[in-house]
């Protein structure tokens, strides 16, 4: 899994983002979000950032995107599954001896 941010501070309107990767597109305002159309959500940090999560084949076109961005607007980060939600808290596992 990855998560896709675009730094809408930085972000200037220059779209060199959108040749490299198709989810790349321009918002109402100019500058660039992610359609993320399908199972994943765009998440809004009160309009200084866009980010969304993805889980697919297509992390070489998002680091393409990156580098295309004369602006450094675009990071790509690899996202650890919550692999804690399922384990047991540490107080539940320790033995008590007699």
């Amino acid at each position: 899994m990855y998560r896709i941010t675009i730094d809408r501070d930085a972000c200037d309107g220059v779209f060199a983002c959108l040749v490299r990767d198709g989810r790349f597109a321009e918002d109402g305002e100019g500058l660039a979000t992610l359609d993320t159309a399908g199972p994943t959500e765009l998440e809004v940090d009160d309009a200084h950032a866009v980010a969304a999560t993805f889980d697919d084949d297509q992390r070489d076109d998002a680091e393409q995107a990156a580098a295309a961005c004369p602006l450094d607007a675009i990071h790509v980060e690899t996202v650890e599954e919550d692999a804690t939600a399922d384990a047991a808290p540490a107080g539940d596992t320790e033995e008590v001896q007699p």
